[in-house]
């Protein structure tokens, strides 16, 4: 959904993660994640470097703060593709911030959905890209 999204928004910026776990084969450092220590990332969430971050299994995931700040206030979209934890903590550390929702069905959108300013069921992938780019480019993005 990410690529196809970026794809048809090329303006829109995609966040780099910062990561405890190793890197694949595939993965550029600094590209796909950024790759740190547990020490490292331990740091980054201590000096509130980190807008979310979660830990899955052994490994440490992570927002970079200032990157998004940076581009947001440019004016440029921003694109995180977190989990509903990260959005909270997104939400808290930032209450203008304009969340979606991406339900895998209905039923998901109506219980979650509450917690967002906007909902788009990803039911078909090319529908719901065309649903997540339109809101990009509408006035939801503009904080009331």
């Amino acid at each position: 959904m990410t690529e196809l999204v970026r794809a048809r928004s090329p303006e829109l910026w995609l966040s780099v993660p910062v990561t405890t776990r190793p890197r694949r084969r595939y993965e550029i450092d600094g590209v796909h994640y950024r790759f740190v220590d547990p020490v490292e990332f331990g740091r980054l969430l201590d000096d509130g470097q980190l807008l979310e971050w979660s830990e899955i299994g052994v490994h440490r995931y992570g927002t970079p703060r200032e990157p998004v700040r940076i581009r947001l206030s440019a004016g440029q979209p921003v694109l995180l593709p977190i989990d509903l934890r990260g959005a909270r903590q997104v939400r808290a550390a930032m209450p203008e911030a304009r969340l979606v929702f991406l339900a895998p069905t209905r039923l998901d959108a109506r219980a979650a959905g509450r917690e967002f300013d906007a909902t788009v069921v990803n039911d078909v992938l090319g529908r719901a890209a065309d649903e997540l780019v339109s809101l990009l480019g509408s006035s939801f993005l503009t904080p009331t």
